[in-house]
């Protein structure tokens, strides 16, 4: 599949279509399914289990337009998955990247240094066959490549189409936009490197402790992406503060660095945002002041100002354009794994505008709970 490259100083002798699907190891994958059907209109489109013959793991596959999650929980007693959730709770353990050649990236990869975590396999029913490859990245978080040109079935070998009945409006979620990972003091430029030299990305964007502050803590990012512009990963570290970032909270709760938010793009975030709130998703809310000078930083926008301030979206504008976003509570137990809700019109960036605003409202969950 041929497809534009926007960033030019992306080596990119890794092509990537985009992202195949997120697997999240949780301790339930029958209740998080509901919960992500019921809250966020995901639809359920296969299943593995003991039913297909799978006796260590059951698997829920969810999708919305071109966002697929898979959610997995262990069978049995001990194994990789219940020792991943004992450490770390729910969380990301797979973020799968769609290829042309599965076996030519995990080439690509290891000979510029990753660690293996599967060598090329090819797996076969009665839909076709696809290959599989990966490689490890921070934590024990992991790449799988997915060739599937040669598949038609509903999703892999070893899962099967299911319904159960159970239907939920989808709320116009429409592809992964960005995938947050935080990583240790001192690791985010090692990480870095490792998606330019590992998987030809180049830097989008950098922003320090200046940028992302106030008066207790701060946290540093940099922006990698591939040359089309479909995988965008921000790796987050800790910066030295007179409290404990969002950073060092994520790391102790989690043991270990790791994905910290899925940014999941809709064209219409007020339907989107109004939808969550209504099936009882918890956002982080910033203070009504915000919106006092919101316009005089970022000009006239499309959307009615009044449904965003009650809705709490935050706004910024780049050279490109503007963008809505919104960050909702931690999803999950602990107060690791989140999501963004984001709306881009025209802008390229992040949000950088709203870094200050966000990070205070993080804070004060922080003290509630009794973490910062």
């Amino acid at each position: 599949m041929e497809i534009e490259k926007i960033f030019k100083e992306a080596q990119d002798f890794l092509p990537i279509n985009g992202t195949d699907y997120i697997e999240m190891y949780v301790g339930n994958a029958q209740q998080a399914a509901y919960f992500y059907r019921s809250a966020f209109g995901f639809q359920l489109k296969a299943y593995s289990g003991l039913e297909t013959g799978n006796k260590t793991t059951v698997s829920y596959v969810l999708e919305q337009d071109k966002i697929r999650l898979v959610l997995t929980s262990s069978l049995v007693k001990d194994g990789p998955v219940n020792t991943f959730v004992n450490a770390h709770g729910d969380g990301v353990k797979v973020v799968a990247l769609w290829v042309d050649n599965a076996t030519k990236a995990w080439e690509e990869t290891t000979s510029r240094g990753a660690e293996s975590y599967l060598e090329p396999k090819t797996v076969s029913d009665e839909n076709g066959s696809v290959v599989f490859s990966g490689i490890h990245t921070y934590g024990e978080t992991v790449h799988i490549f997915v060739e599937r040109s040669a598949y038609k079935g509903v999703f892999l070998p070893g899962f099967k189409a299911i319904s159960d009945g159970f239907k939920t409006e989808p709320i116009g979620l429409k592809y992964v936009d960005h995938i947050v990972g935080n990583v240790k003091l001192g690791e985010m430029n090692k990480w870095c490197q490792f998606y330019e030299k590992v998987m030809g990305f180049t830097q989008l964007v950098s922003f320090d402790d200046k940028d992302i502050s106030t008066e207790y803590s701060a946290l540093m990012s940099k922006v990698m992406s591939n040359g089309n512009g479909r995988i965008k990963f921000p790796i987050n570290e800790p910066a030295h503060g007179k409290r404990k970032s969002q950073i060092e909270e994520y790391i102790e709760f989690y043991n270990d660095a790791g994905v910290q938010h899925i940014a999941v793009a809709t064209d219409d975030i007020i339907h989107t945002v109004s939808e969550l709130r209504r099936r009882g998703v918890q956002f982080l809310n910033v203070p009504a002041v915000y919106y006092d000078t919101v316009t005089e930083r970022v000009g006239e926008i499309d959307e009615d100002m009044k449904r965003l301030k009650e809705l709490n979206i935050l706004i910024d504008r780049d050279e490109e354009g503007y963008l809505l976003q919104i960050f909702t509570k931690p999803l999950v137990t602990r107060p690791t794994l989140f999501f963004e809700i984001i709306q881009r019109k025209g802008a390229q960036s992040f949000g950088k505008g709203n870094f200050k605003a966000l990070f205070e409202a993080i804070e004060r969950e922080q003290e509630l709970r009794g973490t910062l």
